[in-house]
């Protein structure tokens, strides 16, 4: 074959390679664009898979085997615990606004002057002491005088309460996702294992382990705990009766799993509970406000589990970035997936280094 030939050829293989190579791109940013909304269920649904796996195990053992069931069960606790409460906190938002609306129409709602002290919180405490004695005497000039803030504050906070909403369903998508997995544990273990190992060699089920004992660690360290604080902080606001308990108490897990402590939002709320109530109860309020806030320091060790150790920066930059690209619940994914990179870089730096990769002791005890 001539040096024409040759020539030829080569034009035609590395054209019929190009052409290949941008049918097959073309296919997969096809593909990705049509399954990117559910991009994030699916990963979230993973992360809630491998973290309950153990959970399931035992619950299907105690059931005789029956995986398939535990599963469907599982998911069936997790959707009521969350569909009942938000029902219940959109059900009763509904009301108020219905009769705060329905009392202003008649011109019967009056507004009773703020406690003396109310004047003395610092920062909000001169303007808010303002604005509700002038909406005590005369509550319609009130709202036209602050009638653009109060609109802006209102668009925000319907804002949030749509995005906390869209946030639920897709929860309730990916626990739907997690049970199917969890229903057939060992191929979705089988399949995952085998896309790692074709990327990673011989290296594959090293890393899977590693990985796996990440999700688990930040699921129990980090999310797991700020679900208990969340409960903890939920229950001593219902029992001395502050309003809107169940929206201190998510953006109380919200604090918590940006590892920021609770005490931010429970301050404030108890020294309101301090304006409204008697000394006793207050007081008993305060110190459980700030045992739920210190108590991470003692839950995380517990739970956090040995050799997944996660600086905090790290679970804040997650948990950040993950909210800003996809909502309320790229807060918790968010957390996970940067915590797993984070692992794992670790673990390829210290392994150049001739180290023994992290979690590799806790997993053969």
């Amino acid at each position: 074959m001539n040096s024409t030939d040759k020539n030829n050829s080569f034009q035609k293989e590395a054209i019929e390679a190009a052409i290949k190579i941008t049918i097959l791109g073309a296919m997969i940013v096809w593909t990705l664009l049509i399954i990117k909304p559910f991009l994030i269920p699916v990963l979230w649904g993973m992360i809630i898979a491998v973290a309950m796996e153990p959970l399931i195990a035992k619950l299907a053992a105690m059931m005789g085997g029956r995986r398939k069931v535990a599963a469907v069960l599982f998911a069936l606790v997790v959707i009521a615990a969350l569909i009942i409460p938000s029902v219940k906190l959109v059900t009763s938002s509904v009301d108020t606004i219905q009769s705060i609306t329905t009392a202003m129409d008649e011109n019967t709602l009056k507004v009773p002057p703020p406690p003396a002290n109310v004047s003395e919180w610092p920062f909000i405490g001169p303007p808010l002491s303002k604005f509700w004695t002038q909406a005590s005497i005369n509550l319609e000039a009130a709202l036209k005088q602050y009638g653009p803030q109060l609109k802006t504050a209102a668009l925000t906070l319907l804002g949030s309460i749509g995005g906390g909403v869209k946030g639920v369903f897709m929860f309730i998508i990916s626990v739907v996702i997690a049970a199917a997995f969890l229903a057939t544990a060992d191929k979705s273990s089988a399949g995952v294992s085998k896309i790692i190992t074709r990327f990673a060699g011989h290296r594959g089920e090293e890393i899977t382990s590693l990985a796996t004992a990440t999700i688990r660690g930040v699921m129990q360290g980090v999310v797991g705990v700020a679900v208990i604080q969340s409960i903890l902080s939920a229950i001593g606001m219902v029992v001395v009766g502050v309003p809107a308990a169940g929206l201190w108490a998510a953006l109380v897990l919200v604090l918590a799993v940006i590892q920021l402590p609770p005490i931010i939002i429970l301050g404030p709320v108890a020294a309101w509970v301090f304006t409204a109530s008697t000394t006793v109860p207050a007081v008993i309020f305060l110190v459980w406000v700030i045992l739920v806030s210190a108590s991470d320091g003692i839950l995380k060790p517990l739970l956090m589990g040995r050799g997944v150790d996660i600086p905090m920066l790290v679970i804040l930059l997650g948990a950040l970035g993950g909210m800003m690209l996809s909502g309320i619940i790229g807060l918790f994914v968010g957390a996970v997936v940067v915590a797993i990179s984070y692992t794992l870089f670790i673990a390829w730096v210290d392994e150049a280094e001739g180290a023994s990769l992290p979690g590799e002791d806790s997993e053969t005890e």
